[in-house]
């Protein structure tokens, strides 16, 4: 049975180290890191998550600003908020929380954040940077799935690596980041022929297709690391469950090492993005990042 990989613990581990920077920025600089996040609409899930980003943010000494805006807002309402944000040296992350109302164009607006304010990673110059092997601010899901790889394989040197979906937010920089680790990487999606084939071949799987329980533990290679990304929710047995995109199941009978859903990758994705603005903060007042 493979050894069940605690994002939870790892996270908190991570958050204290995080509390700690803070604290010596505090004493050493005068900084304190301070993360802004926009909510636009009452999306039930979104606005779960920026409560708790918020709450995780005063949690570790930083400052924290939440911004709720009506389903209603315009494009250069919201537009207007973003460059206010970007001008403010208080504010050191920008987040704006996905997915936005129709009339707003998710691109334009994510694009028009300072990229050394963009502690989501998604900014065309920040993605560039990234695929060129420059330092940039990086996703912060690829991020905490990466460190849970390295946490539980040690280097990943040399392993073949395949990464399940091609999105801008998973897919694309986590295979960046596994290249940078030294790792041989295959993006395999829906169009892959020979899909379980291809996975099979995998010491590390990272699967973030977005499908409940795709993954399934005849896909994998005896021993595989699987870090699971998705986040589904289904019913069974008339009661919702949350899911992810491997079949736990079946999978934890053949790898070395995989991720639950919950209590896996979910709860890294946060601490990375305190992570991320504490390390923007820094860079924006050019002082060395400390040791996280």
């Amino acid at each position: 049975m493979a050894k069940i990989i605690d994002g939870k613990a790892y996270a908190e581990g991570l958050r204290a180290r995080i509390g700690k920077a803070v604290k010596t920025l505090q004493a050493e600089h005068g900084l304190t890191p301070g993360l802004a996040v926009v909510l636009v609409g009452e999306d039930p899930a979104s606005k779960v998550y920026v409560a708790n980003k918020a709450k995780q943010t005063v949690e570790v000494g930083m400052n924290s600003w939440e911004y709720k805006l009506p389903a209603t807002t315009s494009e250069s309402e919201l537009l207007a908020l973003v460059e206010k944000l970007n001008k403010d040296p208080a504010v050191h992350g920008i987040l704006v929380q996905l997915p936005l109302p129709k009339q707003i164009e998710s691109a334009k607006v994510l694009n028009t954040i300072d990229p050394a304010k963009d502690v989501d990673g998604f900014h065309v110059v920040n993605a560039g940077r990234l695929s060129t092997g420059q330092d940039s601010l990086v996703p912060c899901t690829p991020v905490g799935s990466v460190m849970l790889a390295k946490d539980v394989l040690g280097k990943l040197d040399g392993l073949e690596a395949v990464v399940i979906g091609r999105s801008n937010i998973v897919g694309k920089p986590v295979a960046q980041l596994l290249l940078q680790e030294n790792c041989t990487v295959t993006i395999a999606h829906s169009r892959t022929r020979d899909l379980p084939g291809v996975v099979r071949r995998a010491d590390l799987v990272i699967a973030a297709v977005g499908r409940p329980e795709m993954v399934k533990g005849d896909w994998l290679k005896p021993g595989a690391c699987v870090i699971d990304v998705g986040i589904n929710r289904i019913e069974r047995d008339g009661k919702g469950k949350l899911v992810g995109d491997c079949d736990f199941a079946s999978c934890e009978k053949v790898a070395g090492s995989i991720t639950p859903v919950p209590g896996g990758v979910g709860p890294m994705t946060i601490a990375c993005l305190l992570h991320n603005t504490v390390r923007a903060a820094c860079q924006q007042k050019g002082i060395p990042v400390p040791q996280m």
